[in-house]
């Protein structure tokens, strides 16, 4: 059983960590006892063998299906593209991501793979060098070296080559490269511990929801399409300068639900008025998508519009009707949501059945129930909201710590002799 809604504990620092950052002052004292006069500097050209991948097409992972992976620009899923049935490298390598947003990210790889061509490949050359310290001084200054020209970001061989990094005794480097495994997998663990609190929270959450929004047939049902007005959203022309140019009204789309949650009171992107077929629909509006991303819905606290892919649900003036409070609609609406993802139709885009949907039958308590149910689901919702604030916050947090150790780690004095060079 979940354990009660009450205020989150988060872990504390364990004290491992307490421990490696005893072991990280003493190996910042081994660089001073090892390099009292500072360390050498020298530049990726000069320690490690440089190539580039191939051209991997989605076709020739099909045709070659296997079991060794084959690694592009993406960052996600530790950049796998897919996995073919040979490799063109064994062993302990670098990757680089040499185009694109992700240019510039770094990867260690140890074993048998492949590359496609928007990756570049480091093996170290020369003794003294630890790749996994190579890894780890890398990814705290290659994006230095990204360039934006042109639009499209890129960190190229030629670049790669020239960049100069600190090369203490192996010793440290290795004692270095034990004391950030460590932070990075405490790292992975805490991250991991907070999000399964997280999504247990929103569980136990969604549970009781549902249950204050269950009824029987002793409240007032009403269709959908009796109780609100249905309308579908549109995008005005982007042809058209004068519908975009100097804007302020309110325009939403998914992407400000993503960003900005489930009750909007602005959007990213906004039109003006010529662009209006009509009039804006008023605030206190519900939108909700009924064709792509099906089953979204958000609150709107603004007068505005929002593109074709919602539908939008404004209350009915009918004194016959009975009174709704629209935060109660809101929290109902996510039981629709999960209704609209089992009656969609399918043809070259999935939406919404809408004549299904006009007669649902929503049930509409007295009003007074309405707002204690609101009430109870607000707090709720507050609790869970001021869970996945808190978390992210304690993620962060701990990030920086990372960062700031990572950073003082690989921070070195230079020879004198590497001055003069400058």
């Amino acid at each position: 059983m979940n354990k009660p809604m009450n205020k989150i504990d988060l872990p504390a620092a364990p004290t491992a960590q307490v421990r490696k950052l005893t072991r990280l002052h003493a190996a910042r004292g081994q660089v001073a006892e090892l390099c009292p006069e500072g360390v050498e500097f020298k530049s990726i050209g000069e320690i490690c063998q440089i190539n580039r991948g191939r051209v991997v097409s989605k076709d020739y992972l099909r045709d070659n299906a296997g079991e060794y992976p084959v690694y592009s620009s993406q960052t996600v899923d530790d950049g796998v593209f897919g996995s073919i049935n040979t490799c063109d490298y064994d062993g302990e390598y670098l990757t680089w991501t040499t185009d694109g947003a992700n240019a510039g990210s770094i990867f260690y790889r140890n074993g048998k793979f492949s590359i496609t061509n928007v990756c570049g490949l480091l093996k170290v050359k020369v003794d003294g060098v630890n790749t996994k310290f190579l890894l780890y001084i890398l990814a705290t200054v290659s994006k230095k070296y990204v360039s934006a020209g042109m639009g499209n970001p890129k960190i190229m061989s030629n670049v790669m080559e020239k960049i100069k990094i600190p090369i203490p005794p192996l010793a440290v480097q290795q004692e270095i490269v034990k004391i950030l495994d460590t932070f990075a997998t405490l790292e992975a663990e805490l991250e991991t511990e907070l999000e399964t609190e997280l999504e247990a929270r929103r569980k136990q959450y969604e549970y009781y929801r549902d249950e204050l929004l269950m009824f029987d047939n002793r409240v007032c049902f009403v269709k959908l399409s009796e109780m609100f007005t249905m309308r579908n959203g549109y995008t005005p022309s982007k042809a058209n300068k004068d519908f975009w140019t100097n804007s302020t009204l309110p325009w939403f789309r998914m992407d400000d639900i993503r960003q900005n949650g489930r009750i909007l009171t602005d959007s990213l992107q906004h039109i003006t008025p010529q662009a209006i077929k009509g009039k804006l629909f008023p605030a206190g509006s519900i939108i909700m998508a009924t064709t792509a991303t099906i089953g979204v819905h958000a609150l709107l606290i603004a007068d505005s519009l929002a593109n074709q892919r919602f539908t939008f649900f404004t209350k009915n003036v009918n004194r016959s009707l009975p009174e709704i409070d629209m935060k109660y609609a809101f929290y109902y609406f996510f039981i629709i949501d999960e209704w609209c993802t089992q009656n969609t139709q399918v043809s070259s885009f999935p939406s919404v059945d809408i004549g299904k949907l006009k007669n649902y039958e929503m049930p509409v308590p007295p009003i007074e129930e309405q707002r204690r149910i609101v009430k109870i689901l607000d707090k709720f919702d507050a609790l869970v909201n001021d869970i996945s604030v808190g978390l992210p916050a304690e993620l962060n947090a701990r990030r920086k710590q990372y960062e700031y150790y990572r950073d003082k780690l690989l921070t070195f004095k230079p020879l004198e002799k590497e001055y003069a060079k400058q």
